[in-house]
This record gives C-alpha cells, sequence and structure tokens, in this order.
C-alpha cells in the first residue's frame, strides 16, 4: 500500500469495530498517524491498538462520548495535541435501533440520532476550526443506503443517515473557498457486529437484490474512504460514492 498518508493525522469515530476498525487500520498500514475514537468497548479498543503495532503509522485509542460537545472537543484536542492540525477527518460512529415507527419508543428514536448525527456535527465543529488554520483537510462521512431508499422499520436509522448525505453536500459548499473537501461513503450490507443481529431472511433479501450478490466486507469500505481522503480525489467534494455491491 502506498505510503500517501505518512505522518498525516486522521481522526476516525467509531474507529475501533465494524468499518471504522477496518479504516483506522487502512490508515495506519498507509503510515498515518491515527487517532480512534470509542464510547466503551476497551476490549476492542486495545486489540486494535495491538493489531496496529506493526505498521508503519500508528493507531492511538480516545474513549469519548461525542454526543457531548465538549467530548467531541477533547477527542479532537487529543488528536492534534501533538502537531496542532488535523488532516483527515472520518465520522463513522453510529448505531440502530430498528423497529415499526408506531411502535417505536421515544428512546429509540433520540438514541438513533443522537448517536448518528451529533457526533459528526461536534466533530465537524471542533475539526474544521483545525483545517482552516491551513486551509486544507478532508472530512468523510459514512451513510447508508437506507438514507437514500428508506426501509421499513428504520425509519430512524434512514432518517438520520438521509441527514449524514444533506449535511455532507451543504458542508461542502461552505467549506469549499477554504480548501476543505467533503464526502460520504455510502455503505450497503457490511459484514459487521452491527448487521449480524440481522435475521436470515432479510440477509438474504438484501443479498437478492444486490447485483454482486454478497455482502460487503468492512475493507471494500475503507478502500473507498482512503480513495476520497487521498490526492487523487482532490477534484471530488460534495459527492456521495456508494459501495454496495449494487443494490441501488
Amino acid at each position: 500500500m502506498s505510503l500517501e498518508f505518512k505522518d498525516m493525522v486522521i481522526a476516525v469515530t467509531g474507529g475501533t469495530r465494524g468499518i471504522g476498525r477496518a479504516i483506522s487500520l487502512d490508515f495506519a498500514a498507509a503510515g498515518a498517524t491515527v487517532f480512534a475514537a470509542y464510547l466503551s468497548n476497551d476490549e476492542a479498543a486495545l486489540k486494535l491498538q495491538a493489531d496496529a503495532e506493526e505498521l508503519p503509522g500508528s493507531i492511538t485509542v480516545v474513549r469519548a462520548d461525542l454526543s457531548s460537545s465538549n467530548g467531541a472537543a477533547a477527542f479532537i484536542d487529543a488528536a492534534t495535541a501533538e502537531k496542532g492540525s488535523l488532516d483527515v477527518l472520518v465520522n463513522n460512529a453510529g448505531i440502530i435501533r430498528d423497529g415499526f415507527m408506531a411502535m417505536m419508543s421515544d428512546d429509540d428514536w433520540d438514541s438513533v440520532i443522537r448517536t448518528n448525527l451529533y457526533p459528526m456535527f461536534y466533530c465537524c465543529k471542533w475539526g474544521v476550526r483545525k483545517m482552516l488554520s491551513r486551509r486544507s483537510g478532508v472530512i468523510v462521512n459514512i451513510s447508508s443506503v437506507s438514507g437514500i431508499t428508506g426501509a421499513a422499520g428504520q425509519t430512524n436509522y434512514a432518517a438520520s443517515k438521509g441527514a449524514v448525505i444533506s449535511f455532507g453536500k451543504s458542508l461542502a459548499r461552505e467549506l469549499g473557498g477554504m480548501g476543505i473537501r467533503v464526502n460520504t461513503v455510502v455503505a450497503g450490507l457490511i459484514d459487521t457486529d452491527m448487521t449480524a443481529g440481522l435475521k436470515q431472511d432479510q440477509v438474504d433479501r438484501i443479498v437478492k437484490s444486490s447485483a454482486l450478490g454478497r455482502i460487503g466486507k468492512p475493507d471494500e469500505v475503507a478502500a473507498a474512504v482512503l480513495f476520497l481522503a487521498s490526492s487523487r480525489a482532490a477534484y471530488i467534494t460534495g459527492q456521495s460514492l456508494v459501495v454496495d455491491g449494487g443494490i441501488l
């Protein structure tokens, strides 16, 4: 793998499991200094850090509640403490709490919206301030095909992921003139802990609807993120790159 990201500072939210873990490892393999935020799973965080020991770059795990402005600010400060700058911010943190809307609890609505949107807003708010000093930087947000197509039983999740796409398009327009690019990776069904709880008939239905006829891998989403963060995507901003095996 190219070491294009050597010595760059990369902040990844939800960076220790699933798609976020793959993103963190790929950036570290490309020579980056990665800071991976997580909420509570210390075991997964420590395993990630150990798995990165032989890589050209490094991964530092940071336990943080990014649903608060103070928590997000502390994470961004930790990531930029040594060099004072931030090259790439990847907003990946997210949860699902599926259920039909009429029966959905207020907590299931609130928790999905708070977890899937607030960290992105707060981390962008504080992260952009670090990028503006050099008038350069890249933000990549992770969305889902549910945010485009909708999905029965996922009104909360689909609403949040649709908002991620709109947020990215708007922020790209705000920051383009300041040298900061913003894009979104729209993921399909990916083999992670989050999707492991799906019923087999749900998985089969989604797989059948895809052109490639299989579940995606976290590494395949990570590859799209690294492309959008790289110099090869220097003229790409405000866009949504769909990685779904041909569902859409």
